[in-house]
């Protein structure tokens, strides 16, 4: 054994315990030694680092603000997000110039009771820098507010309350630009009871905010695109009125309208009264009624920030509506007559059956049908009537428009009106007549239908009231029972409406595009993917929405062609919620269904929106044009 070598008790080399501590000394002076060379060097970098390294946040702080000290619940108050900018440095315009730059945003989060009704952002600067490459670029420097204007529930209870949000910025100065930050901020809002005294705060910024607004619209009116006020600046008040009454004209072409067709019909064509003039004079008050009630719910529309159609989520509007047709329906069936009571029909001077009010007030119930009808032009004079402010100008510009939307109605219901006059029309004018207490029966089952059910599920009313009319009218109604003629025309009748029904089961059955739910996660991914997207805004009560899902998203070239495409459905059933709203206002949509298409970069294809239902070849039509789109 070597002597060098010994063992303790425990039979561990003493000499390896020698070396390991060695070693273990040698690794710490070695670990010391690097620490204090890292030290050293940490005192003679400089304190500036390379500005790739930092966030956009080192230069931008932010400073949340309220126009006064309180709110009331109920009330309309603004707010302001500053932007306190380093010196020498700027952040990017709300729209920057280049597709790379990040824009400016502030956005407030979700909070219940509280509504962000508009944003404002400040009017940009121009300046050229040296990374641009001389393009000159849109930018804000200094301290820059960026305006919100928000409503209040008017069922929130007095307290303080904490409302978050951020902004996101680029900050960037003649050489380079930071990365992207998300800046917090949290505004506090004291609510007070409706008899409290507010007082207004920070007058001196919030001076600036009609200035800012007028600057935005502004910008807004100087892009291209909107129609409507093209129109009226280039060809006149006169002209660009004609052009709105052959706008509503077209209306006729959306899926809008099968409903007022058979109202009209069932209407005019169950009254007694066969003089040309008094027929047509109520078919002029008809039209009237139905001009009334579309001018009304576009002027709201457009001066609420509202929803156009949205009033046809609300239960009691869809009940009503139900209600209404499922009358109709009886009358039709020759269980009663609707008329208006003798005493006033006679203070009126009518002397007929069904007065002028009766029909003036079935235009105005009609007109809420026609809330569905909606398209580029609907959504371009929505945009032009609210930018304007003027509600009489808005009221006369919906009423032209729903005049043409009406005219077609008014040769309808004064022809219909006029069917029993026509000699040995008594047989089949009860039969017409219970055709259309069948479709009025299946309209109103649908409405009635639409508060408990999906607009799909409630759409299987349809298909069952083929079916079932079909064998009624074809096979069991006693009309005309003893004309063989007769006989066999409505056998045909029957049989073409239960055919009619099971090809619509079938359609029920075909298996549709798949889409997404929305979700910003999704749409970022898509983005960094550069894989385009299609945008479908929807709702629940929405029936063109769902004309374009049974029709066109059914379409087997729509669904390979959009295969590879991501496809998000947004939900706006409950346009008034924080989420709607914020969406809506990201998106400018005022009416449902319209679709978006974003390229690869997140960014709409120009020329693509679709607003309203469109058949599969238009819809592929629009396609084409994003897949020309370079990215």
């Amino acid at each position: 054994m070597n002597s060098e070598t010994t063992l303790s008790p425990a039979g561990i080399n003493r000499q390896s315990v020698h070396e390991s501590a060695s070693s273990l000394r040698y690794l710490r002076g070695t670990a010391v030694f690097f620490v204090l060379l890292l030290a050293w060097f940490a005192t003679i970098i400089p304190q500036e680092a390379p500005a790739q390294l930092r966030g956009s946040s080192d230069k931008v702080s932010l400073t949340p603000l309220l126009a006064q000290d309180a709110v009331t619940p109920g009330s309309t108050f603004r707010a302001a997000v500053v932007l306190n900018i380093a010196d020498s440095w700027h952040v990017n315009a709300n729209r920057p110039t280049l597709d790379y730059l990040i824009g400016t945003e502030v956005v407030l989060d979700a909070h219940e009771g509280f509504i962000v009704a508009d944003v404002v952002y400040p009017q940009p600067k121009t300046y050229e820098f040296a990374f641009a490459e001389g393009e000159a670029l849109l930018v804000y420097e200094g301290d820059v507010p960026v305006f919100l204007e928000l409503r209040a529930g008017s069922g929130l209870e007095p307290g303080r309350y904490e409302l978050t949000g951020h902004a996101v910025v680029q900050a960037c100065d003649d050489q380079n630009c930071l990365a992207p930050s998300r800046i917090p901020f949290t505004l506090v809002v004291d609510v007070v009871d409706q008899a409290e005294t507010v007082t207004p705060i920070h007058q001196d910024l919030f001076d600036l905010y009609d200035d800012a607004a007028t600057a935005s619209e502004q910008w807004v009116s100087d892009r291209p695109g909107n129609e409507i006020e093209t129109l009226f600046s280039e060809r006149g008040m006169l002209l660009a009125l004609l052009a709105l009454f052959f706008i509503g004209l077209a209306l006729n072409l959306t899926p809008c309208v099968y409903p007022m067709l058979t109202v009209t019909v069932s209407l005019f064509g169950g009254q007694s009264d066969t003089n040309i003039l008094r027929v047509f004079s109520k078919a002029v008050v008809y039209v009237l009624g139905i001009a009334t009630m579309y001018s009304l719910l576009g002027v709201l529309a457009s001066f609420g920030g509202e929803l156009f159609g949205h009033w046809l989520q609300h239960p009691w509007v869809l009940g009503s509506i139900g209600l209404l047709l499922f009358a109709l329906a009886l009358s039709m069936f020759g269980l009663y007559e609707i008329q208006v009571p003798y005493w006033l029909s006679a203070k009126l001077g009518t002397g007929t059956s069904t007065g002028y009010v009766a029909t003036y007030l079935s235009g105005l119930v009609v007109g809420i049908f026609a809330a569905p009808c909606i398209g580029p032009p609907i959504i371009a004079l929505l945009a032009f009537i609210g930018s304007r402010g003027d509600p009489v100008f808005g009221f006369w510009s919906f009423f032209i428009l729903s005049l043409g939307l009406g005219f077609p109605y008014l040769i309808l219901g004064t022809f219909s009106g006029l069917l029993p006059k026509l000699p040995k029309s008594g047989m089949w004018m009860i039969c017409v007549k219970k055709v259309f207490g069948v479709v009025l029966t299946a309209l109103a089952l649908f409405y009635l239908a639409m508060p408990f059910f999906s607009v799909t599920e409630a759409y299987w009313v349809i298909p069952v009231s083929l079916i079932v009319g079909g064998v009624y009218l074809g096979f069991l109604e006693s009309s005309g029972k003893g004309t063989a003629v007769f006989s066999k025309v409505k056998m045909a009748f029957g049989t073409l409406a239960v055919i009619a029904g099971l090809v619509a089961v079938m359609n029920l059955q075909k298996e549709g595009m798949e889409w997404e739910a929305y979700d910003i996660l999704r749409l970022e991914q898509a983005k960094h993917a550069e894989t385009p997207v299609i945008l479908d805004f929807y709702a629940d009560w929405c029936i063109p929405c769902l004309e374009l899902d049974r029709i066109t998203f059914t379409n087997a070239d729509v669904i390979d062609a959009t295969r590879e495409m991501v496809r998000l459905k947004v939900d706006l059933t409950h346009f008034d919620s924080p989420e709607s709203e914020e969406l809506r206002r990201q998106y400018q949509v005022a009416g449902v269904p319209t679709i978006i298409f974003l390229d690869g970069r997140g960014n709409e294809v120009p020329g693509t929106r679709i607003v309203g239902f469109v058949g599969p070849d238009e819809f592929l039509r629009r396609l084409n044009l994003v897949r020309k789109d370079p990215l």
